[in-house]
């Protein structure tokens, strides 16, 4: 048997290596801030960490950060989001 994915709207972005500007302010979404603040997203050094529901992941520089349809977050490789996902119409 074939399945095709539901579409569904998610909310991402695209991790360059910090949370913060030179001011000290998040550029990050704020659901991004508030994982923070809980520890789901979480830095070692320069590296970051995702609590997700299938346990700790790391996300590389250029990896996006995505927000699912229940409010769990994990990475993705750039290539494949970009396979998988694309702007909803009021992004572009």
């Amino acid at each position: 048997m074939k399945f095709t994915k539901k579409p569904i709207t998610i909310e991402a972005f695209q991790f360059d290596g910090d949370f913060m500007n030179c001011e000290g302010d998040y550029y990050v979404p704020e659901w991004a801030v508030k994982a923070y603040e809980q520890g789901v997203l979480y830095f070692k050094g320069a590296n970051l960490f995702v609590k997700t529901l299938e346990g700790v992941h790391a996300a590389s520089c250029g990896d996006y950060i995505i927000k699912g349809a229940k409010g769990e977050l994990y990475p993705c490789k750039p290539d494949i989001f970009k396979m998988t996902y694309e702007p909803t119409p009021d992004e572009t």
